[in-house]
């Protein structure tokens, strides 16, 4: 496969190291406006640089974008259209309308649209989803200390859009409540931020994101009918609760009864009733992962794991919340 990269920043560097590697792809010209940048990638990768998208190659099969939101549909949406599949980073768009042109765009080539939500590559994210479990609260960390490269956008394109992507893959289903407040810190935007949405399915799930915190977490609780999930994706640990269908509130109240001791009663219940598994979770790079599988479905003719429409979504909840807490919902 013939790809190539547009945008060779912090990130698009990234993408650039991991394909020039990939077997059975060819990294065939990388793009980014900044000349330092096409004469450093020349030297240490030996691939054509070009200054513009529409010097790129005209023989290719795929496209990473890793440019500026703001320049997301300029530079995705023409490749879309020849039927070249793009994987675009997160967010997908600076709004819900250009987001649908990138969607409409794949549609009318052909091709793949990928959203670049790495975070659901995550190995202790992946080993959850395997269980399918049907969350009826969801709560959410995300915190860090600012890192100087998204100042251009606030704390919910910047971190929260990932937690909120997130839970729109676990409950399944539209978001059909929003509650959500923010405040600046360091600038003009917003950079920490709290949300809480309430599903059509009534799953509700509270999401806190903060970019000025003295330290990184990133942490999710899952509250369901039969079972308890915490997963911290930092450590990639996960711990699964599940509870025996025998453990009803009666028979809790029966076991009550013969139990002369709290501490007797919680040996009963969470020695018999309750099971502990702590997730079994292979370790691998999620960026390459999120690659692999961009890739895969272009040769496969699939749907990538998060489609361009999950990128969409996103999008859209993620500027429902710049809303409510008070901040302009188009990114400019």
């Amino acid at each position: 496969m013939r790809v190539a990269v547009v945008g060779a920043g912090h990130f698009g560097r990234h993408h650039v190291r991991i394909l020039s590697g990939l077997p059975g792809v060819t990294l065939a010209a990388v793009c980014d406006r900044d000349p330092d940048r096409r004469r450093e990638i020349r030297e240490e990768y030996g691939v054509p640089a070009v200054a513009e998208a529409e010097d790129l190659p005209p023989d290719l099969d795929a496209v990473v974008v890793a440019v500026p939101t703001e320049s997301h549909l300029a530079v995705a949406g023409p490749l879309l259209e020849r039927g070249i599949s793009a994987l675009v980073e997160k967010p997908l768009a600076r709004d819900g309308k250009e987001a649908e042109a990138l969607c409409e765009a794949a549609e009318r080539g052909g091709a793949v649209l990928a959203a670049g939500h790495v975070e659901r590559f995550n190995p202790a994210l992946m080993a959850a989803l395997r269980h399918r479990l049907e969350p009826r609260f969801i709560e959410c960390h995300r915190v860090a200390p600012f890192s100087f490269r998204s100042a251009d956008v606030g704390v919910v394109l910047d971190l929260m859009i990932h937690d909120l992507d997130i839970c729109l893959a676990l409950a399944r289903s539209e978001v059909r409540e929003l509650e959500a407040c923010g405040i600046p810190v360091l600038g003009r935007h917003e950079d920490i931020a709290n949300a809480r949405l309430t599903f059509a399915n009534g799953c509700v799930a509270n999401l806190t994101a903060s970019r000025v915190a003295m330290k990184t977490e990133r942490k999710v609780r899952l509250f369901c009918p039969d079972a308890y999930l915490s997963l911290d994706y930092a450590n990639r640990t996960g711990v699964l609760y599940r509870k025996s269908p025998k453990l009803t509130p009666e028979y809790v109240r029966e076991l009550s009864r013969e139990a002369e001791t709290i501490t007797d009663l919680r040996g009963l219940v969470f020695g018999n009733l309750l099971t502990v598994e702590r997730l079994s979770m292979e370790d691998h790079d999620q960026l390459e992962m999120e690659i692999r599988d961009f890739l895969d479905a272009v040769r496969e003719g699939r749907e990538p794991l998060v489609t361009g429409r999950d990128g969409l979504r996103a999008v859209e909840v993620a500027l429902r919340v710049m809303t409510a807490i008070g901040m302009s919902p188009v990114l400019r």
